[in-house]
This record gives structure tokens, C-alpha cells and sequence, in this order.
């Protein structure tokens, strides 16, 4: 089921401080993520073990996640040979079609994986409290940094660092 639009433009403009309990601190293991990439491929978390990650929680409705894509992807590009992961988790359970996630890949140039959750099982597992949502996960699959809203580049790059990704 879509959610209206007035609820969309609400969870993604939703910051932490307003539910700071609500999702998983700092310190906490990742959840399994375990679903299909948007090309159809098996995508699991886990095997990125040993590799820094970036998860951008997001939804194509959402305005913040358009406006940090793009940095995103100029991060992936400039530290993957450093090992950077950067993961899309599309909330698949929130979209029309397939194919609008495809389009927003294509329009934006997105070189890093992109991944599609059909029923919202990853928001859940994180307790997300709105999009976007950037975790930014260590080689060994700890959450050293959660930001609930639109990620800047000074969280990207405190972000970053937390998970031994220096600028």
C-alpha cells in the first residue's frame, strides 16, 4: 500500500531528535539485510564484511534522498578502491512501480548498488523513523553512526571517519 503523499513528505523530513530512542544506537550489530538488488541479483549485508558500508535508506518520493544521492555517489566513486561499500535500501513497500526506482538509478548516474526491500522488512529491523536514513556500518558489521533526514557533508564526513573512511 503507498502511503499519501502529505505522510511521504513527513517521514522524510523527519530528524532523530525528534524519536532519539527509537532506532538502534550506536554500538549496536547490523541487522541482516537479505533481499534482491534492482537488476534481480541476491543481495545479503553480510557478505560486505570486512568492508566499511554506507546504507541511504530512501524512497524516490523523497526530495532530501535526490539531493544526497549524487554526493553519495561521489563518495563511492572516490573510496571504493579503499573498499567503500555504499548501499541503497529502497523501501520498495512505499513505491508504485519497480521502474520508477530504475528511472531515479539511470537519471542520477547511480554507480553503487541499489537494493529493493518489497515489504519494509529493513525499516523495521532498523527502526527507521523517517527517510532518509544513513547508517554508516564498520568492517565488522557494527553501526558506528546513525542520520535520521537529510545527511550533510559534515555528518557524511563524520560519518565517514567513524567507519575508517578518512576524506
Amino acid at each position: 500500500m503507498q502511503l499519501p503523499l502529505a505522510a511521504r513528505v513527513f517521514l522524510a523530513t523527519m530528524f532523530a531528535a525528534s524519536s532519539a530512542g527509537a532506532q538502534l544506537p550506536a554500538g549496536s550489530a547490523a541487522p541482516e539485510i537479505d533481499v534482491r538488488t534492482l537488476g534481480g541479483a541476491r543481495f545479503q549485508l553480510s557478505a560486505l564484511r570486512g568492508r566499511p558500508v554506507v546504507m541511504s535508506f530512501w524512497g524516490t518520493w523523497c526530495p532530501p534522498c535526490r539531493e544526497e544521492f549524487p554526493v553519495l555517489a561521489e563518495q563511492f566513486r572516490k573510496h571504493h578502491g579503499a573498499g567503500l561499500e555504499v548501499v541503497g535500501v529502497n523501501q520498495g513497500d512505499q513505491e508504485l512501480r519497480t521502474s520508477d526506482v530504475q528511472h531515479f538509478v539511470d537519471e542520477l548516474s547511480i554507480p553503487f548498488t541499489v537494493v529493493i526491500d518489497p515489504r519494509g522488512r529493513s525499516r523495521r529491523a532498523y527502526r527507521l523513523i523517517g527517510l532518509p536514513t544513513t547508517v554508516f556500518v564498520d568492517t565488522g558489521g557494527v553501526i558506528r553512526r546513525v542520520v535520521s533526514g537529510p545527511l550533510g557533508r559534515e555528518q557524511l564526513a563524520l560519518g565517514l571517519a567513524s567507519i575508517g573512511i578518512a576524506r
